[in-house]
């Protein structure tokens, strides 16, 4: 009698593989490094495909590559804060960043830490006085200072600040809500039912404001999960914040479609990001979005976007002045509905929102699967940062 013989995988079968692949990962990304010139769209695809980089030692040799940036900096001069215009708030902000910071972290190391943030801030201000500081900007400060040290941190920041985050420290915040008009145009492709959904419920955009200008590192209480996201954004296009944005919506799909369909309801439920969020399988799942829908697709209908209950400019100003959002909400929403009556038009419920044909929707999603790991989306995320880039002087 033949008995046969089953294989299964134990814990610690499974916790060799993780380490095979790790290490092999570690190797990949050293001789990425090493070879000349540094083989930068391989380094780019290690930072997209699962794990990100791995460990902060491995970011500080990287991220300075993803952005064409020497790691070796010259000494920064000192900073004058109290001649800076934006030295109050940018003090007030950093002041109020303590949870940033890692937690059990004797405060005089704290307080230094917070000392640096503000002169990198103030620093790259000075240096560039075509840019605007708002407020978030030092939760993304906070993470490559963290990472990387106050000097190379400095360094980065400048070159970020003038590339991937230009639109956000414009003197208004027109371009800011132009990117979030691309929001509603991934949703409507991929999930038609919870874009009308959220359109009935004139919710706009504004729960993901601080999601997009401060790449999320306002609002995940985990530090790791915030790397792992800057070591995606870093090697991708500077849309690539608001894909992510759309693939959290569309993970909550079911969340969202039994939400009373009231403006206040949805957006305080949007603007409360889940922190146990499966953050590999959304990234796969923004990378492969950006090929299917690329931003180029995208654009009319971004630039077109009817101003709905939170995207107009002056939703934001009130945002970004420390008002509820609920309230300016509530508040657009009645301006409207004034308007709406004392026009005699017809009230929300009777425009339709034109879309993409079913078919065309179909054959897309058909032709590229929703759930790639490193493939082809992986592949088309990296050729498409470097197309981009060589615009923005970020390669050699």
């Amino acid at each position: 009698m033949k008995s046969s013989v089953s294989v299964c995988t134990t814990p610690l079968n499974g916790r060799h593989d993780r380490d095979s692949r790790r290490n092999r990962k570690v190797a990949d990304i050293t001789n990425a490094l090493s070879v000349s010139p540094v083989d930068v769209a391989a380094l780019r695809r290690m930072a997209i495909s699962e794990g990100g980089l791995l460990t902060d030692e491995i970011r500080c040799q990287v991220w300075p590559r993803l952005l064409n940036v020497p790691s070796h900096v010259l000494e920064q001069e000192p900073v004058e804060r109290e001649n800076n215009k934006d030295y109050n708030q940018v003090l007030l902000d950093v002041q109020r960043s303590l949870r940033r910071f890692p937690p059990g972290m004797p405060d005089e190391q704290r307080e230094g830490l917070q000392e640096e943030l503000t002169d990198i801030i103030l620093r790259v201000l000075k240096n560039n006085p075509q840019l605007h500081y708002y407020q978030g900007y030092h939760d993304i400060v906070v993470t490559f200072l963290l990472v990387l040290g106050e000097r190379l941190a400095t360094a980065l920041v400048e070159k970020l600040s003038t590339h991937h985050l230009r639109d956000f420290m414009d003197p208004t915040m027109d371009n800011t809500k132009h990117i979030l008009n691309y929001l509603m145009p991934i949703i409507e492709r991929v999930n038609p039912e919870v874009h009308d959904f959220m359109q009935q419920a004139e919710v706009g955009t504004i729960f993901a404001l601080s999601w997009l200008i401060t790449w999320f590192g306002h609002v995940l209480s985990d530090f790791r999960h915030v790397v792992r996201l800057y070591d995606f954004f870093l090697a991708c296009h500077p849309l690539m914040p608001i894909y992510f944005a759309a693939v959290i919506v569309l993970y909550r799909e079911e969340e969202v479609l039994e939400c009373e369909c009231d403006m206040a309801m949805v957006h305080h439920l949007l603007s409360q990001i889940p922190q146990d969020l499966p953050y590999e399988t959304l990234i796969s799942r923004a990378g492969d979005l950006f090929v299917q829908f690329p931003p180029s697709e995208l654009a009319r209908e971004a630039a077109t976007q009817e101003s709905t209950a939170a995207s107009t400019f002056t939703d934001f100003g009130l945002a970004s002045t420390q008002q509820r959002p609920d309230s300016v909400l509530r508040r657009r929403r009645r301006q409207k509905q004034a308007a709406l009556e004392s026009s005699g038009a017809a009230g929300p419920s009777a425009v339709a929102v034109a879309g993409p044909s079913v078919a065309r929707r179909f054959v897309r999603l058909a032709v590229m699967g929703l759930t790639v790991a490193l493939g082809a989306a992986a592949f088309a995320v990296v050729n498409t940062a470097l197309e981009w880039a060589p615009k923005l002087d970020l390669f050699p």
